[in-house]
């Protein structure tokens, strides 16, 4: 089962995919990382079908399929690797090891792909509550997965889990808003817009920059109770789970930062952090999975949104 193949695989696929994730996951135990690298092979691997790319880049010749029908061959494929059939496509495989020795529930795997049904039914989002359910989908399920890697199992930790994955998308669309917008994807609350006067088809538009830099701090500022939340959530997780976690926390919180801060030129280039931000976060993240050892966690605010159980 141990296929040093796939791990390869995994491990390419996050030093392209996620420069973001790709520091903190070398802070894992080595069978904890692997874990988290085959499960984001695969996260990667649905996100990149459905939008017919390869590693979040436009492929050599479009697919012949509609994303219907690639839809439903990852549901299909999905389905395949719980039910122990032999696969052969390394991120399927890859799925399966972690599926299968971490008890991952069908419900979250099949939660994250409604998600990737969600952009193919072409989704509109009306509130923010509405936003924070794709969120969940996308983002959120994934946060539950990785902490059943990392050996949680009570349902107060796995919120803050959930937590942090919602976080990270409302980050990733306050930074996206401009690029998801050039495929006629918004994720902005509806309402948001009719407020800022903007509308669904030109919200992007660089005359309203300054209506949009506006609606993506609104976002950005939705995303810190949520970020907070995951850092309570800490002392749930072993000490280099901990480390690691806290550093990919604090690097895409970063991000959103630098979103807030360069107001209507967010989009100009794509926000991200340096090496040697990188390597200070990994200092912040240290001290914080040291920080979660002592002292109980505050409780879990009510107005957070709450994941399905």
């Amino acid at each position: 089962m141990n296929n040093p193949t796939l791990l390869h695989h995994a491990v390419e696929t996050m030093e392209v995919g996620s420069k973001s994730f790709a520091t903190a996951s070398k802070l894992f135990d080595a069978k904890t990382r692997r874990s988290v690298l085959m499960l984001y092979a695969w996260c990667r691997h649905c996100d990149d079908v459905i939008d017919d790319q390869q590693l979040g880049f436009p492929g050599e010749a479009p697919s012949a399929q509609t994303p219907q029908q690639r839809l439903a061959s990852l549901e299909r494929k999905t389905r395949q690797a719980y039910a122990g059939a032999q696969l052969h496509e390394p991120a399927f495989a890859a799925f399966q090891e972690v599926a299968l020795a971490h008890d991952i529930s069908p419900t979250y795997a099949f939660d994250h792909l409604e998600g990737f049904a969600m952009d193919v039914r072409g989704a509109r989002y009306e509130t923010l509550q509405d936003t924070l359910r794709y969120c969940y989908h996308v983002a959120g399920v994934v946060g539950l997965m990785m902490a059943q890697i990392m050996g949680v199992r009570d349902e107060a930790t796995l919120d803050r889990a959930c937590d942090l994955g919602i976080a990270f998308q409302l980050t990733n669309i306050a930074r996206d808003i401009v690029e998801d917008a050039r495929v006629g994807r918004c994720y902005l609350p509806e309402s948001w817009l009719e407020e800022a006067g903007l509308d669904r088809l030109h919200f992007a538009d660089r005359a309203h920059r300054p209506a949009l830099a506006g609606l993506a701090r609104r976002l950005v500022s939705e995303a810190e109770p949520y970020y907070d939340s995951a850092s309570a959530g800490l002392a749930g997780l072993p000490l280099r789970s901990a480390w690691a976690i806290a550093t990919a926390k604090e690097v895409y919180r970063r991000i959103g930062v630098k979103v807030y801060g360069a107001g209507e030129t967010a989009w100009d280039r794509r926000q991200s952090t340096s090496k040697q931000e990188k390597l200070l976060l990994l200092a912040a993240g240290a001290a914080q999975a040291v920080r979660s050892r002592a002292g109980a966690s505050p409780p879990r605010p009510d107005a957070l949104w709450q994941r399905p159980r």
